[in-house]
């Protein structure tokens, strides 16, 4: 009797935990799918390789691309564009694969490298010649990768606030979020059950003040991250992207004294995540690029310093 009481229990909660994750899987569907509705595409596609790619493009003249980091997508560089195109720039922003509405490759490992052979496809397929890229936080290694792997095809480099250096990188010695979100099953269950709950919400909370700090999360940008940033297939790309970021910048970094082409490295000088550090290496890599370390900036430069980035873009070309 006692035994049966006991498989009873054990029965109840069973079919409690099973229906609680249901719940959770189906209200994190319709939160999904709100997400895109409540932030459609604004762009436009090209395809690289059978990968769609998203982009958003404004104005005409030299062009410029700007790469964003690892929590959005093209819209983070919004603000920085609309001041391009009055300044008589052109000015093209990706959703780098997996982020936004771009699509991400399922056949290899998708590293700077490869992300850099896919945006330059597509610049090759837009007819986009020699451009200015720009790239913020992440990008960082990867505008550096597209440099010394396709140097004949851009005509200078700004980095904001970037990560070139495994060294001094928060993920330098793995990240254990990224590790478990990766993992076959275990973070499947993870990214559709947990991502629009509470404690995902607590967590983008989190992250977001740390990011901005010691400046504020505009009130967009975090209802923004909330819609897009915890969806599935975005919120894997990024942890995929900073588990790949060490060893891709281990290998590359090396090869950084062969950069040639104009360069403007951009820091804020309260940006906390060892940026500056990673800046003022660059910069004996690199000597004759132009290091600017702005006062009263923090890490996230394109949102709440737009024009700081035109200057920055200015002074290349000047």
């Amino acid at each position: 009797m006692n035994q049966l009481k006991r498989g009873m229990k054990m029965l109840m909660i069973f079919f409690v935990f099973v229906a609680l994750m249901g719940g959770l899987f189906l209200y994190n569907q319709y939160k999904f799918k709100q997400a895109e509705v409540q932030y459609p595409p604004k762009g436009q596609f090209v395809t690289v390789e059978g990968i769609k790619l998203h982009y958003i493009t404004k104005g005409s003249g030299k062009p410029i691309v700007f790469l964003h980091g690892g929590i959005l997508n093209a819209n983070d560089f919004e603000k920085v564009m609309e001041i391009a195109a009055e300044q008589g720039y052109h000015a093209i922003a990706f959703d780098r694969p997996g982020y936004g509405y771009s699509e991400r490759p399922q056949t290899e490992e998708v590293t700077p490298a490869v992300q850099a052979r896919l945006i330059h496809g597509a610049l090759k397929e837009l007819r986009i010649e020699r451009p200015i890229l720009v790239g913020h936080s992440w990008s960082g290694t990867m505008v550096l990768t597209y440099a010394l792997s396709y140097p004949d095809d851009i005509s200078g480099i700004v980095t904001l606030g970037a990560a070139m250096y495994k060294e001094g990188n928060p993920a330098e010695n793995g990240d254990p979020i990224s590790a478990l979100v990766t993992t076959p099953v275990i973070g499947e269950i993870m990214l559709y059950t947990l991502l629009r709950s509470p404690l995902g919400t607590l967590m983008t909370e989190q992250m977001l003040k740390a990011t901005f700090a010691p400046e504020t999360v505009p009130a967009d940008y975090r209802q923004a991250t909330l819609a897009l940033w915890l969806r599935p297939g975005q919120f894997k790309a990024n942890r995929e992207d900073v588990l790949a970021f060490p060893p891709a910048s281990e290998e590359m970094s090396i090869r950084y004294k062969e950069i040639k082409h104009p360069m403007v490295i951009v820091v804020g000088d309260d940006d906390p995540f060892g940026t500056k550090e990673q800046a003022f290496r660059l910069k004996e890599d690199i000597p004759h690029a132009n290091l600017l370390v702005l006062p009263h900036v923090a890490h996230m430069i394109p949102q709440n310093h737009p024009q700081l980035v035109i200057d920055a873009i200015n002074t290349l070309i000047e």
